[in-house]
């Protein structure tokens, strides 16, 4: 495989396709190569390569996470008297939140966790790395 294909294989990948899946669509788009004998050894440095990144990029993302754990991040937001928000504190505010406290850019999809409608102590979880979680909590205070 030159390129990732969902549900076939990844770059540098020998996998057993169709003939005329290869022929037709994977060969002509430059997804594949026909598999021959020097191939193969093109195709275990495009695996050894991937690994590599792969191993630098959960590095990255453990070193990130080192700097994030433990951090409590802090959001205002108008509330009642009762401590009911006038709206809601969501995965965005949150994203918003850390890149202001700590500089970290985060993109919004790597925060997980619930809106948040009420004033008090709340935990989202922050995805570096399909390997590498992080608990943060966040605490969310009334304007005043």
């Amino acid at each position: 495989m030159r390129s990732d294909v969902d549900g076939l294989g990844r770059t540098g990948d020998i996998v057993e396709v169709a003939r005329g899946y290869a022929r037709n669509y994977l060969v002509p788009k430059g997804l594949a190569i026909e598999a021959v004998a020097g191939v193969t050894a093109q195709a275990e440095a495009m695996q050894r390569k991937r690994a590599l990144k792969a191993a630098a990029d959960q590095a990255e993302a453990e070193a990130t996470a080192a700097r994030i754990a433990g951090v409590v991040v802090q959001v205002t937001a108008k509330a009642s008297d009762e401590g009911r928000l006038f709206g809601s504190v969501g995965i965005a505010e949150v994203a918003d939140a850390l890149t202001a406290q700590i500089g970290l850019e985060l993109d919004r999809r790597q925060v997980v966790g619930e809106v948040v409608k009420e004033v008090g102590s709340h935990e989202f979880t922050i995805e570096l790395h399909s390997d590498v979680t992080v608990p943060v909590t966040v605490e969310v205070q009334a304007e005043v």
